[in-house]
């Protein structure tokens, strides 16, 4: 019988729709490796447009200190109210975790998605949550 569960997570339906193009697009291109994130990231665009989600590409998020504007970084995808931070590489690392925990830091954001297309055993995927409620809102601009 078909495990039919669903957790209730924070976006979890908007999660469940872009894990499922994600695996569309990795099962497309058959687990190959030696694509950069933006062949990824521009496949991962299309289907999930055609699936009605709002998708920006290589978003600006602005950095603040205490009201001034620091620097910026740029999300690869935001996909509703959810982050999607794309790797072509062997393996995760720490700094890519802590780069996705960062932007949903700077941001009203609080749902972010790892995704790892060039693991050479298998897609990678990590879903991270930081809640407003821990946010500093001296860093932003009210």
């Amino acid at each position: 019988m078909k495990n039919t569960t669903h957790f209730n997570f924070l976006h979890s339906d908007t999660t469940e729709i872009i894990l499922n193009v994600v695996w569309e697009v990795y099962n497309y291109y058959g687990g190959s490796r030696g694509f950069t994130e933006s062949i990824y990231e521009a496949a991962l665009e299309i289907e999930l447009l055609s699936r009605g989600l709002q998708v920006e590409r290589q978003c600006p998020i602005k950095v603040y200190y205490k009201g001034y504007l620091v620097g910026n970084f740029k999300a690869d995808l935001i996909v509703n109210d959810v982050i999607i931070e794309l790797k072509a590489v062997s393996c995760f690392h720490e700094m890519h975790e802590v780069q996705l925990v960062n932007y949903l830091r700077a941001t009203e954001i609080e749902v972010g998605l790892l995704l790892n297309f060039g693991d050479t055993e298998k897609l990678g995927i990590k879903r991270k949550v930081f809640s407003n409620s821990r946010k500093k809102t001296l860093n932003r601009i009210p």
